[in-house]
């Protein structure tokens, strides 16, 4: 079966690519999530727009990479707010888009929640946390952030 991503899979490509997939996975996964289209001639020409949007968001030049790596660490008020039981425990876990919302809201930047990577199992309870954000192929940021109780 043969798609156009609308969204990133992981192993199999961003959006805008066009793929060819099993029909079963194609059917039952990426169709119905949203994340593929059919690859009709009408839907090819999305393609560009797509790629478009995306060229757009994404940091293009190394010294804009570097600008955007400086405003991210020069932030020092990054937090994280959650659902935490009385012992400080989270109920849920923090996502790459909830460090994004408070990057922005802390005054930084906007970068894509994709540069983001968020180890599984690190933050499960309040307190000062580091991840690290992929800006361009040779630039990465530390982001600090404090997650607390609502």
């Amino acid at each position: 079966m043969k798609l156009i991503l609308t969204a990133a899979v992981e192993n199999l490509g961003v959006p805008g690519d066009i793929v060819e997939v099993k029909d079963g996975y194609g059917r039952n996964y990426l169709l119905p999530r949203g994340m593929a289209i059919v690859a009709t001639r009408g839907a090819e020409k999305q393609i560009e727009d797509i790629k478009r949007v995306r060229a757009q968001r994404q940091i293009q030049s190394l010294d804009h990479a570097r600008e955007v790596k400086e405003q991210i660490e020069a932030l020092d008020n990054i937090t994280v707010t959650m659902r935490t039981s009385s012992k400080g425990k989270l109920f849920g876990s923090v996502q790459a888009g909830d460090i994004v919302k408070a990057i922005e809201a802390a005054g930084g930047p906007k970068i894509e929640k994709q540069t983001i990577s968020v180890p599984k199992g690190l933050v499960k309870s309040t307190g000062g946390y580091q991840v690290i954000a992929q800006l361009h192929d040779d630039i990465s940021a530390k982001v600090n952030f404090k997650v607390v109780a609502a």
